[in-house]
């Protein structure tokens, strides 16, 4: 089947799931993104962050599919920040992916301690999308407030922001600030994996949540299904991850069946307002210990 796809702001269309895969080991990578390709998945997110580039590179030269069918996505970490830097960073990720131009290409976090330099990275995403080496930019972990910060001082607005984004932590004033700029959004940990595995969130895991699992039954698809149909119907780009093949085309699955608008709206109300990963709007000085290997 062909992915249904979303349209960014500049005519690029993007396929409304991908895989990603945070925390995927690089040597269960080039399975994991084999096995997705072969389930019909033309999307793929990655970033240097997560040292798997270059399998991710790997499985996409293994599977024959032609290049202009996939979509490919990688992140620059915040110690590449800063013209110069981050113009270097792109040469990194695509000579360990293996390709001549990148899909869309986003900062993966704010640098709240050093801003400018965030602005000055997205600066050269500008150049790079303007020379035509990457088809689209975008951000990650932006709030309203940062993003105003962002565009004051940018020309392009971003194709994308990619934030923390479940049943249990909804941002609806963040997706209302994407969605007024023409951005997309799209969710990480789209399924409230990290409300589980790190114990930040509610109690009960979104996976065994009472409502999600009682509109699961009412459709016969399992929990992550649902959500997933949440975030797509609600026009959230999501990639969500796994290393298991059938956890992986479950998580495909999800265009046969449409949720009513009362089961949307029972969704939308099991916010808790927490949320999982770290604040955007706090300095994160741990950021800085992480520096990106060469190609």
């Amino acid at each position: 089947m062909t992915t249904p796809t979303f349209s960014l702001n500049n005519g690029v269309t993007i396929p409304v799931i991908g895989l990603g895969v945070f925390q995927t080991p690089p040597e269960e990578t080039v399975a994991a993104v084999r096995a997705a390709l072969e389930t019909g998945y033309r999307m793929i997110d990655t970033a240097a962050a997560y040292g798997n580039e270059r399998e991710v590179g790997e499985a996409l030269a293994q599977s024959g599919i032609e290049r202009e069918d996939l979509f490919l996505e990688t992140k620059v970490w915040v110690t590449d920040y800063g013209r110069d830097e981050t113009l270097h960073a792109f040469e990194k990720a695509i000579g360990k992916l293996g390709v001549e131009r990148l899909d869309l290409l986003i900062l993966h976090q704010p640098d709240i301690g050093n801003f400018e330099k965030t602005v000055a990275a997205y600066g050269a995403l500008e150049e790079l999308l303007a020379d035509g080496r990457v088809r689209a930019i975008g951000i990650s972990n932006f709030t309203p407030a940062l993003l105003d910060r962002l565009l004051a001082e940018t020309e392009v607005v971003p194709a994308i922001n990619q934030i923390e984004l479940h049943p249990y932590f909804t941002q609806v004033a963040s997706r209302e600030a994407n969605a007024a700029h023409g951005i997309l959004t799209q969710a990480w940990s789209p399924i409230g994996g990290i409300s589980a595995y790190r114990g930040t969130s509610a109690a009960t895991p979104t996976f065994t949540n009472p409502t999600l699992v009682e509109i699961g039954e009412r459709h016969g698809k399992t929990t992550a299904q649902v959500m997933l149909r949440w975030h797509i119907q609600r026009g959230t780009q999501v990639i969500p991850k796994s290393t298991r093949p059938q956890r992986i085309a479950e998580n495909f699955d999800v265009f046969d069946f449409d949720l009513e608008q009362d089961e949307l709206a029972m969704i939308d109300g099991l916010d808790t307002g927490a949320r999982g990963g770290p604040d955007p709007e706090q300095p994160q000085p741990s950021f800085h210990s992480f520096n990106i290997p060469e190609a």
